[in-house]
């Protein structure tokens, strides 16, 4: 089995030693196990990632299906469990959030995990698959996340949210109102899902981070993702370097990184690719989960990202010669989400191993 690589400039050009490592899990269940195993184990693997020197773990949202579809009170569990590892979320989706709601539910999260862990990714996608359970507004999908995003910029960062101007208001007239708790460093820990230039501009514009996903948009014609992916991030370096003169915060990129030391695993992790290439992000399924309404057949211009995957120096060398993942400051490792916790756990151990070779050594306090 060889592993997936990008040939776009010499190995170990312009690498970047990584700041951190990360994971990202769906926090899947199965039929067979039910949802509260499936939330015991994801508990369990953060804290197993903890012990092997993970700084940070990412979980993802969605709705109506095996998977985790309310973050926040997760994390909070976890927090309880964990004391170093970064907790985070990739992606929470503004279409669908209340964001005066979810600065609440965020800054509540935050001190109950330490005040300093807690590191929200949020989008602000064109996709409204779900309008009909949650409502359809006036504009389309991309402008109203926006101006979700902004409204919950404003109220995590403690922003007066309104004067108490007359009565009946729930507050003596002259209050300012504000989201409590409020948890004063939170606002620095907000990132850009993002999946496009446009994207990563407007984040450094906003004065967030950046965490690129597994799915990119715009590519010219012949450019593979990891070239993309290292557009993207030196354009959001770029804007943030002009608009405010620092240099800007560490940029992330989650990327399926499948080290194999044996036969049977390389043929597991090829196999997961090749579904992966005919599913898209919906391969991997656990048993139970619903059927992928769209394919690995995307539209010109969309790539999913590739899987590193082979004997674990075939994925060094593939991983030090990728554009995308050499120009990011950390890696979260997407988890394939029908793993389970003794897969995963595997996995993690497996990659603290081979990270060591991009530059990263385990936080072992």
């Amino acid at each position: 089995m060889t592993a997936i690589r990008s040939v776009a400039e010499p190995l170990g050009s312009s690498f970047r030693p990584k700041r951190r490592l990360g994971f990202n899990t769906r926090v899947s269940f199965s039929d067979d196990r039910g949802p509260a195993r499936g939330l015991r184990d994801g508990v369990e693997l953060f804290r197993a990632a903890e012990a092997l020197g993970y700084q940070s773990g990412w979980v993802y949202q969605r709705h109506f299906d095996h998977y985790l579809s309310s973050p926040l009170p997760f994390l909070a569990a976890v927090g309880q469990h964990t004391h170093r590892i970064a907790l985070g979320t990739a992606v929470l989706p503004m279409r669908y959030q209340d964001p005066i709601l979810l600065a609440e539910a965020a800054g509540t999260t935050d001190l109950l995990v330490g005040g300093d862990r807690l590191e929200l990714a949020v989008a602000t996608g064109a996709g409204a698959a779900f309008d009909a359970v949650f409502g359809a507004v006036d504009t389309d999908a991309r402008t109203e996340a926006r101006r979700r995003q902004a409204r919950f910029l404003a109220a995590v960062g403690g922003e007066v949210l309104h004067v108490v101007d007359g009565p009946g208001q729930g507050a003596p007239v002259g209050t300012e109102l504000k989201v409590t708790p409020h948890s004063p460093g939170l606002r620095s820990r907000i990132r850009q899902g993002a999946a496009s230039i446009g994207s990563a501009v407007r984040a450094a514009e906003l004065g967030i981070g950046l965490i690129t996903g597994t799915v990119l948009h715009d590519l010219d014609e012949g450019e593979t993702f990891g070239q993309h992916q290292a557009r993207v991030i030196h354009a959001y370096r770029s804007t943030w370097r002009a608009k405010y003169g620092t240099e800007p915060p560490a940029v992330a990129v989650a990327a399926s990184i499948l080290p194999g030391d044996t036969a049977e695993l390389r043929e597991t992790y090829a196999a997961y690719d090749a579904q992966r290439r005919s599913e898209g992000m919906h391969a991997s399924r656990p048993k139970g989960a619903l059927e992928p309404v769209v394919t690995g057949d995307l539209p010109a211009g969309v790539r999913v990202s590739p899987v590193f995957h082979g004997d674990p120096d075939e994925v060094v060398e593939a991983v030090l010669g990728d554009p995308g993942v050499a120009a990011a400051d950390e890696v979260v490792l997407f988890l394939p989400p029908a793993f389970g916790l003794g897969e995963n756990v595997r996995l993690l151990t497996d990659l603290a191993r081979t990270a060591s070779a991009f530059g990263w050594a385990p936080a072992l306090t």
